[in-house]
């Protein structure tokens, strides 16, 4: 469960940089990623230099200074559309790690 999960919230992550043809994520499959918390918090940890990366936490920290500034300029309007839903899904259910991640990565 938790590959299925990883690969889930690197390939809507990696989506804005990928150069590449890559296969969409279903929402479905998103939805369920983001309702593993344990699998949440431990990305949030690693991005937030708290605890050790996996490499799809390691994927996540190059990525984020350019998704938290908006840089998608490769995003489709379903991957578009998906980060938003990860990003707020962070912002509303780990707020303290986001404000984190914000002041690590936004600036």
């Amino acid at each position: 469960m938790q590959t299925r999960y990883a690969v889930v919230l690197c390939c809507v992550v990696a989506a804005c940089v990928a150069q590449t043809q890559r296969p969409p994520v279903s929402d479905s499959a998103l939805e369920d990623a983001l309702q593993d918390k344990r699998f949440i918090q431990r990305q949030l940890k690693c991005a937030l230099g708290e605890a050790p990366c996996d490499p799809i936490g390691k994927r996540l920290k190059t990525l984020a200074p350019l998704v938290l500034r908006g840089a998608c300029p490769q995003c489709t309007p379903q991957e578009t559309k998906q980060i938003q839903r990860t990003l707020s899904y962070v912002q509303r259910n780990f707020p303290q790690q986001w404000a984190k991640i914000v002041r690590q990565y936004a600036g």
